[in-house]
């Protein structure tokens, strides 16, 4: 007998991904966003128009938020959900002490045994071999900023109520290794880059990197970190990174 799916709900998760803000042509500018429900499962909430948002509805990660939903038409992987905007509501937040207890029965360290079992969201213990901020040309991020003033100029009331959006002049990417061998791939994390240009605008671009390198790629992978990780709508095989999240008890013992 199949089980039967429900078509749409009510559903109260904690966030524990938000991407870098993307333009689309359907839905326009865009954040990705994950979490795991109360359950333990994943939910991938889009499209977030996240910077349009009512100032009481801009959630963070380890927020707590109610929202309504329905299965998307168009994207056929099972953690996906579209979210009604309107009804987000922040509920509450997981405190500091509470993390490790409520993501450690989801940890992996496995991307390709969690692609067979068809899932498309993982939070992934990987061994860190190196981060990389990769200089974007100019080129690049001229095309960048044009498809987020294109959208900005085509008359949406709502779209204008956004401020500009900043390109990031580089990508951040990780080396790491898993139990199926080594990958490397750009972090969209969102928190990233903000972080970027917060210290860039305080200390430069050069110590603004070195720090980042500092705090990314050494203090991360020493104390405990976690990639947040999700596949690509078209491409079911290829995982991105979409979320770097620190815990000070990402424990082995946990894994096991």
């Amino acid at each position: 007998m199949t089980e039967h799916l429900p078509s749409s709900g009510n559903t109260e998760a904690v966030v524990i991904i938000k991407a870098a803000p993307q333009v689309g042509q359907r839905h326009g500018e865009t954040v990705c966003c994950a979490g795991l429900d109360l359950y333990g499962q994943w939910l991938r909430l889009y499209p977030v128009s996240f910077r349009l948002l009512d100032a009481n509805k801009k959630f963070g990660r380890w927020d707590r938020i109610k929202f309504k939903w329905r299965r998307p038409n168009d994207d056929p992987r099972p953690e996906s959900r579209r979210v009604d905007q309107d009804s987000i509501e922040i509920s509450g937040e997981l405190k500091r002490g509470e993390r490790e207890r409520f993501l450690t029965k989801s940890i992996i360290t496995s991307l390709q045994r969690e692609r067979n079992a068809g899932r498309s969201l993982a939070l992934l213990k990987p061994d860190i071999i190196e981060f990389v901020a990769e200089k974007k040309s100019s080129s690049d991020i001229d095309e960048e900023a044009k498809r987020f003033d294109a959208l900005r100029a085509q008359g949406d009331l709502f779209s204008k109520q956004a401020t500009p959006y900043r390109p990031c002049p580089f990508r951040f990417k990780y080396r790491y290794r898993t139990e199926d061998g080594e990958r490397f791939g750009t972090c969209q994390d969102w928190e990233i880059e903000a972080t970027y240009f917060n210290w860039s605008n305080n200390y430069g671009e050069t110590k603004a990197l070195d720090q980042l390198q500092r705090v990314f790629g050494e203090e991360y992978p020493k104390k405990g970190m976690l990639l947040a990780m999700g596949t690509h709508s078209l491409y079911p095989d290829t995982w991105l990174i979409n979320g770097v999240i620190r815990l000070d008890d990402v424990r082995q013992s946990s894994l096991f």
